[in-house]
């Protein structure tokens, strides 16, 4: 009953922006950290983004300044904003969450970024 459903993927060119949305139901979704992954082919699924309960948030290295997450807890949604996209973002981006309530780990089905030069 728990579904996360990412959208906002596509094509764009390097140094443009895009943002993903993922929209949450079945959780209580104020009381739950949330966070962005991504996954290159044949790489390590690595984590993007966290966004927690009191809207603090943290970012890889290799995104921090160019990313921003946000949400929108009346609308049970989790935002990435990606500007000045690089070709190494090309990736499949997942939204996640460890569910207090019911308690338990839940994936998105995964939304395609491809940046080209």
């Amino acid at each position: 009953q728990v579904q996360l459903v990412e959208s906002g993927g596509g094509l764009v060119q390097a140094g443009g922006s895009l943002r993903l949305s993922c929209a949450a139901s079945g959780i209580i979704f104020g009381i739950n950290d949330m966070r962005w992954y991504r996954q290159a082919p044949e790489k390590q699924r690595e984590l993007v983004a966290t966004i927690t309960r009191d809207d603090n948030t943290n970012y890889a290295d290799s995104v921090k300044g160019r990313f921003t997450i946000s949400r929108d807890n009346a609308k049970n949604t989790v935002y990435l904003q990606m500007n000045s996209l690089k070709a190494e973002d090309t990736a499949v981006y997942y939204c996640y969450v460890e569910s207090l309530w019911p308690i338990g780990d839940y994936w998105g089905q995964g939304t395609q970024v491809t940046v080209s030069s």
